[in-house]
């Protein structure tokens, strides 16, 4: 896809609280299903409902097609663990299940594989599905430490349809 020339594909300087969820909508192909994306991320969350949602939307064309290697380049803020992507696969879904994407995944291609062997061929996940309704636990466990990446993500893929719901 070609981009516009008055479009690029950077984040904005938001705000952001670290608690802050950050969704990055790049599928724009049904806005019935992203207001309903919307909808589920401003509920209140929690096993009460008793925390106020807190979500920053990107909701700009420029981000149109943007796969997860183009988000990730653009992610410079280092405090930012983990991203939401509201994409192709997000739409399509009945459950509209965000694609969950570790803003702190290394490259290991560069890694020496005498000492790195293991890390080389089982390199941390880097992505998971989530639904809308999980994914403020997600941000909140990760930034607190309470849960890794690879823990989410290997309670996603434990799951019939690889989709981490909310605990």
């Amino acid at each position: 896809m070609t981009l516009p020339e008055n479009l690029e594909r950077v984040l904005p300087e938001i705000g952001r609280d670290l608690f802050d969820v950050l969704v990055i909508r790049t599928d724009f192909s049904d806005d019935e299903a992203w207001n309903t994306v919307v909808g589920e991320l401003h509920r209140p969350w929690g096993p009460d409902g008793e925390f106020a949602a807190a979500v920053q939307l990107i909701d700009s064309p420029a981000w149109s097609g943007a796969t997860a290697d183009e988000v990730l380049a653009a992610v410079v803020d280092e405090d930012l663990i983990v991203v939401f992507l509201a994409d192709r696969g997000t739409m399509k879904s009945p459950a509209r299940a965000l694609l969950v994407l570790s803003a702190v995944w290394e490259d290991v291609s560069g890694l020496d594989p005498v000492y790195y062997q293991e890390l080389i061929e089982s390199p941390d996940p880097r992505e998971f599905r989530a639904l809308p309704a999980a994914v403020h636990g997600v941000q909140m466990d990760l930034v607190l430490g309470n849960v890794d990446f690879a823990e989410y993500a290997g309670a996603a893929s434990a799951e019939p349809d690889q989709v981490l719901r909310p605990v």
